[in-house]
């Protein structure tokens, strides 16, 4: 890329405890309202080779009580005072949130460290909750988006935990035991590997007081040794050809084209944010190129989107069409097209300002509320580092018609990509 930046002032305060646990403060004093978020480096990547979906049924699971917590109690002291709690599970994390008043938040937070620290996994409800698994994953076989962009993971990491489903399947997950979920936990639901971040009306100390006691009991010399160091970051094959699976499903009532490019992960931050830019540069509103050319100017499709999933290891980058299945063809060879003139043909000044300027405002608009925030903080900080997802701005404000061409070169081969065609089974 064409130069390197120095990270921006952070507006949060990283206080490490002396257990190992990360605790990520913003203080917001004009808000009521606290949110913490817990993040874990706990998902579906790291599930046992012979229990795929544990992170994800994990998840569930640490709702379900422990020896000095009934289930449901957390739930109902959250609720009964006007909060909301949920949780979430993807390949590079778990992460557990709720969102209270602050004058409820040494009442409840008791009960959030406790659920992590301590989950039963009691047998009986083991095997309640995982028919709910089940039928979570009963959903998805008639989810048609849900089929065709899990083929394309497939197909793009083939040999990676990326291209496994989070949710696992049904038949894996009949094998699983309550002993096994509970040797999970211990392996990863560990201090050192986790990040509480509180965002809201609370100053620093008393987050700090408050996080120190209820996390008091979460000790390292409660954990097994750390698992060996990882090797280095994963970097997928290179397609040296496309890539094509068709699918006929019986609930489409309109074909779909997803084309995706493997991206870098982490270790090249800024590429990937490069990435981003074209993104919305191809497939972002009514003036971006592939909008306008192909729904606006000729019709062949209802509707075009581009979309950059930054992800630890390898990111990934889609374009998806909705369309009638004789416009196939034209619509994936015009795409082509428009990928050679980006790497041929540097943009204009005007267009890489209207991209830049969307992307800064959008990033303006996620970092409102003391929910984005922490959600923005924690995630940043499980797959790199918290300070890092202040650099967003003032990067995407960086970038030059040549690197914006040059990463198009690298990473967005017109001849290399992977495609799922999805057309109606009629």
């Amino acid at each position: 890329m064409s130069q390197l930046l120095t990270l921006p002032q952070f507006p949060a305060q990283i206080c490490p405890l002396t257990n190992g646990l990360t605790l990520i403060h913003q203080a917001i004093p004009a808000t009521p309202v606290v949110v913490v978020d817990v993040w874990v480096q706990a998902g579906a990547k790291l599930d046992p080779e012979d229990a795929p979906g544990m992170a994800h049924f994990l998840e569930h699971m640490i709702f379900k009580g422990t020896n000095r917590l009934a289930a449901g109690i957390f739930d109902e002291a959250i609720e009964s005072r006007g909060g909301l709690s949920n949780a979430a599970t993807s390949y590079d994390y778990a992460h557990f949130f709720m969102t209270t008043a602050v004058v409820h938040l040494k009442e409840t937070l008791p009960y959030l460290a406790e659920l992590l620290l301590h989950p039963a996994i009691p047998e009986e409800e083991f095997f309640r909750e995982r028919e709910v698994v089940m039928d979570e994953i009963r959903q998805t076989q008639d989810d048609p988006d849900w089929l065709g962009f899990q083929t394309l993971l497939e197909n793009l990491y083939p040999s990676h935990p990326y291209g496994r489903s989070v949710l696992g399947s049904q038949i894996q997950l009949m094998q699983q035991t309550p002993e096994q979920m509970r040797a999970f936990h211990r392996q990863h639901y560990r201090p050192d590997n986790m990040s509480v971040v509180v965002v809201g009306g609370i100053e620093q100390s008393q987050a700090f007081d408050l996080v120190s006691e209820c996390f008091a009991e979460f000790e390292t010399s409660h954990f097994p040794p750390l698992p060996p160091p990882q090797p280095p970051a994963y970097h997928p094959p290179r397609l040296t050809q496309p890539y094509r699976r068709e699918l006929n499903l019986p609930r489409l009532e309109q074909a779909r084209l997803m084309m995706a490019w493997l991206g870098p992960g982490v270790d090249s931050l800024r590429s990937a944010y490069g990435l981003d830019l074209i993104s919305v540069l191809l497939a972002s509103g009514r003036t971006s190129r592939l909008v306008r050319q192909l729904r606006e100017e000729q019709g062949l499709v209802q509707g075009i989107c581009g979309n950059f999933s930054l992800q630890k290891e390898s990111s990934l980058f889609t374009l998806t069409a909705w369309l009638e299945p004789q416009e196939l063809p034209q619509v994936e060879e015009l795409i082509r097209e428009s990928l050679l003139q980006l790497q041929t043909v540097p943009v204009s000044e005007a267009e890489l300002l209207r991209c830049q300027r969307q992307l800064c405002n959008d990033y303006a608009f996620s970092t409102e509320t003391p929910s984005q925030l922490a959600g923005l903080y924690g995630y940043y900080n499980t797959i790199a580092q918290a300070e890092q997802s202040a650099i967003y701005t003032r990067y995407i404000q960086s970038l030059q018609p040549e690197d914006i061409q040059a990463l198009a070169q690298q990473y967005l081969s017109p001849d290399c990509y992977s495609a799922i065609v999805m057309k109606p089974l009629w």
